[in-house]
C-alpha cells in the first residue's frame, strides 16, 4: 500500500457542489500533505504511536480539515468549507 488521500464522511458530498477551482486547490494541498506524510512516516504500516492531530488548511476560496492516519497510509479530507473569497 502506498500513501494517498481521499474524502471522508460528508466531505465527498460537499465536494460535489463546490466550484472546480476550489476543488483543484484542495487536491493540490492534499497531494502536498501526502508527500509530506510519506517522507515523515517512512514505515507507516508499522507505526505504533498515536496519529498526529488533525489540521486545517486554507486554500483559495475556503479551507479544509484533514486527518492523517499513519497505519493506513492515508490523508483523509474530513470537511471542506467553500467561502467564496
Amino acid at each position: 500500500m502506498s500513501w494517498s488521500w481521499e474524502y471522508a464522511f460528508g466531505a465527498e458530498e460537499s465536494a460535489r457542489t463546490a466550484p472546480p477551482a476550489f476543488l483543484a486547490g484542495v487536491r493540490e494541498k492534499a497531494d502536498e500533505l501526502v508527500r509530506a506524510a510519506e517522507a515523515l512516516y517512512v514505515h507507516g504500516r508499522s507505526h505504533e504511536e498515536i496519529d498526529p492531530k488533525s489540521g486545517d488548511l486554507i486554500v483559495p476560496g475556503g479551507m479544509f480539515t484533514y486527518q492523517i492516519v499513519v497505519r493506513s497510509e492515508r490523508v483523509y479530507v474530513v470537511q471542506i468549507t467553500y467561502l467564496g473569497f
